[in-house]
């Protein structure tokens, strides 16, 4: 699958008065008993989705707002010294088990299905560990086959939904001015080739203007994804040793898929243990970072998103924005008031911020630079929109 990010994230249209900041949206789908809800329960740090040994035991979606870790708040924190603090935020939801079936509505597929239509991007759950006290619903352990399961179950929800569509917009065109109907049939008859082959969709066959109403089709198959590989605690050090991440690894480079390796079992451990606690065990593990805190800023870049920061006495806090965002767009997460009246940018770069150590001595060595309406904000920025309404 390309790179290359969508132009915007699909949602309900927003406040007249104000806008939301952007909170993706990113849904751990996999077959049953792979991990998903032990994942879940340690991303969330609660322990409110059921995990259970059956399939089905999670019917209705569970939804967790986590914190995105930035390491560049701390340092922020400490130069500013603001009554609090603001991460960026992710959504994530955690979705029933997919089986064999699903798209024709085997084990409440259907259902299933139609909450991973609502979500940005997919995390994939991939076992990649043996145990025969945790059942599987085929009976072995395969990566390989399980992954194709469910690429086959979104692919053939997608056949379902786009042959319907297709009807319909062929009708409108014939009437003729219907532009967007145009370009949702270019959309799917680009990408159904892929999907009938069940392979991951290459965005770059599309125009810029056709990228941005993929999110709005709410096709399964060509949602940004990546593979969470679960494995034993013992192999957290050097997963490469796994044979079956091994394979994971190797199909996710054809379809150009990021691989995280987690052990949700270890996470939901680490969940439970407060930050000191947490470094001394993970490098008992021989590991430098949690799988939570990576998988959670891999899901984040996956969706192309930066973070610009604002800094001030009241608080420090991350905006995330997405990637070719201008300054005026950017002012508009805050508040649509700071997008419509517009002036101007005040912008540092976070490693100008730091190594001056506060905005007036940023000032002082001209590092702070006033930006307009055409500036295209970079990762990292510390910004002050001016406006007037």
């Amino acid at each position: 699958m390309s790179g290359r990010v969508l132009a915007r994230f699909w949602r309900p249209p927003l406040s007249k008065v104000t806008q939301e900041a952007i909170v993706p949206k990113s849904g751990i789908v996999g077959l049953p008993n792979v991990g998903k809800s032990t994942l879940f329960n340690a991303l969330t740090a609660s322990y409110q989705a059921e995990s259970a040994n059956y399939p089905f035991c999670t019917i209705e979606p569970n939804v967790g707002i986590v914190k995105v870790p930035d390491g560049r708040l701390d340092k922020l924190k400490e130069l500013v010294k603001p009554q609090q603090v603001l991460p960026a935020a992710f959504e994530f939801v955690d979705i029933a088990g997919l089986v064999r079936g699903a798209s024709k509505g085997e084990g409440l597929g259907n259902q299933f299905l139609s909450h991973i239509r609502e979500v940005d991007a997919i995390v994939h759950v991939v076992r990649c560990f043996d145990d025969e006290n945790i059942t599987h619903v085929d009976g072995a352990i395969d990566p390989l086959r399980d992954v194709d399961t469910i690429h086959i179950e979104l692919a053939m929800a997608d056949q379902a939904s786009i042959t319907k569509r297709i009807d319909r917009l062929q009708k409108q065109k014939k009437h003729g001015g219907d532009k967007r109907a145009e370009l949702e049939l270019a959309v799917l008859e680009k990408v159904i080739p892929y999907i009938n082959e069940v392979e991951a969709v290459d965005m770059d066959i599309l125009t810029d203007e056709e990228r941005a109403i993929v999110p709005s089709l709410q096709l399964l198959s060509t949602k940004p994804m990546l593979y969470a590989a679960n494995v034993k605690e013992d192999e957290l050090a050097d997963p490469d040793k796994n044979k079956y991440v091994q394979a994971l690894k190797a199909k996710a480079k054809e379809e150009k898929r990021p691989v995280v390796i987690i052990s949700a079992q270890i996470e939901a451990e680490l969940s439970a243990l407060d930050p000191a606690e947490r470094t001394s065990y993970l490098e008992s593990l021989g590991v430098k970072d949690s799988g939570v805190n990576t998988l959670i800023r891999a899901a984040f870049e996956l969706l192309g998103l930066k973070t610009y920061f604002t800094a001030g006495e009241k608080e420090v806090r991350a905006w995330p924005f997405e990637s070719g965002f201008t300054a005026p767009q950017c002012a508009g997460i805050i508040h649509t008031d700071f997008e419509r009246g517009f002036i101007k940018a005040e912008v540092i770069g976070y490693d100008d911020y730091v190594r001056s150590g506060s905005e007036k001595v940023a000032k002082e060595k001209g590092v702070m630079r006033l930006e307009g309406k055409d500036y295209v904000m970079d990762d990292g920025d510390v910004v002050h929109f001016r406006f007037n309404v």
